[in-house]
C-alpha cells in the first residue's frame, strides 16, 4: 500500500475544508495536508483520495505524494482547540497525508493550462465521476508553474450506494457526467484525444496496482473481506472503461 508515517505534530487546521483537514508534520520529517478518518465524509473520501489520485499518477497527472499517516492518541492531548481535539481523537489509527506544496497557490484562468493536459484532467473526472472541481473549488494547484491536481474524496460516488437494490457497475458505466460546471470544461474539445490516449492504459492490472495502495482497514467491511471490496471497485471501473462512452462530457459524445 502506499507507504506509512507516523504523526510528530499537529500544527494547524486548515479552516477553509469542510472535513477540517490539518497541517501535521510526521517522523520522516516531511509536512503534510491530513485528511482525517474521523472526518464527517469517512474512509470512502479517503479510499477514493488514493484511488484516484493514484489512478492520475499512472496516467502522467502531478499529483502531490500520499501517505498513510498514523495518528497517535497522545497527539490530540496538546490540542487546545476543542474541536480539532475531538477530531484527532476520533481519527486514531491510520489517515490520509497528502505531501504538503510550500510556496503552492491556486489556479485561476489567470494561468492558461496546456490544452491537452486540461482535457486529460478533465476526462480523468468524467472517468472517476468527480464532482468537486469547479469554479467555486476548482481543486488545483500551480507549484513550480505546473499544474498539479487535489482533493479526489467526492469521487467514486457510486461507492455510498453499492449495497443498495439496484446498484450495478453496469448502471455507473450508462451513468453521463455533467461537465457545465467543470473548472476546464472550455478545454471540451480536447477530451476525444485525451479519451484515445488514456481508456486504452487502463486495464485489470493497473486498476489491481492502484487499489492495491489502499489500506485494508479503510475499506469498508464486507463479508468476504478487504478483498471483495477491491473487486468491487474493478468491477465498477472496469465497466466503465470497457463499455460505451456515454459518460464522456456530452460536447464530446454527441
Amino acid at each position: 500500500m502506499i507507504g506509512t508515517v507516523q504523526a510528530s505534530r499537529y500544527v494547524t487546521p486548515l479552516r477553509e475544508g469542510g472535513s477540517l483537514p490539518g497541517i501535521v508534520e510526521a517522523d520522516d520529517l516531511g509536512t503534510y495536508v491530513v485528511k482525517f478518518r474521523g472526518a464527517g465524509q469517512g474512509l470512502k473520501a479517503l479510499v477514493a483520495e488514493v484511488v484516484v489520485g493514484e489512478l492520475a499518477r499512472r496516467l502522467g497527472l502531478r499529483v502531490p505524494e500520499l501517505r498513510a499517516l498514523e495518528l497517535d492518541p497522545m497527539i490530540a492531548r496538546y490540542e487546545a482547540d476543542q474541536e480539532v481535539q475531538d477530531l484527532l481523537n476520533a481519527s486514531v489509527g491510520l489517515n490520509l497525508a497528502v505531501d504538503f506544496l510550500p510556496g503552492s497557490f491556486g489556479w485561476d484562468a489567470g494561468h492558461p493550462a496546456d490544452p491537452a493536459e486540461a482535457a486529460r484532467i478533465l476526462w480523468l473526472d468524467a472517468f472517476t465521476a468527480n464532482v468537486d472541481r469547479s469554479w467555486r473549488n476548482p481543486n488545483l494547484l500551480i507549484w513550480h508553474r505546473r499544474l498539479w491536481l487535489i482533493d479526489h474524496g467526492a469521487a467514486l460516488y457510486f461507492h455510498h450506494g453499492w449495497s443498495r437494490p439496484g446498484a450495478d457497475p453496469q448502471r455507473f458505466a450508462q451513468q453521463p457526467y455533467d461537465a457545465s460546471d467543470h473548472v476546464l470544461v472550455s478545454y471540451v474539445a480536447g477530451v476525444a484525444e485525451a479519451d484515445r490516449a488514456l481508456a486504452a492504459r487502463i486495464d485489470r492490472q493497473l486498476l489491481e496496482e492502484v487499489l492495491d495502495q489502499v489500506p485494508d482497514e479503510w475499506l469498508e467491511p464486507d463479508d468476504a473481506g478487504p478483498a471483495a471490496v477491491r473487486e468491487r471497485y474493478l468491477d465498477y471501473l472496469l465497466a466503465r472503461v470497457s463499455g460505451g462512452r456515454g459518460w464522456l462530457p456530452r460536447a464530446v459524445a454527441a
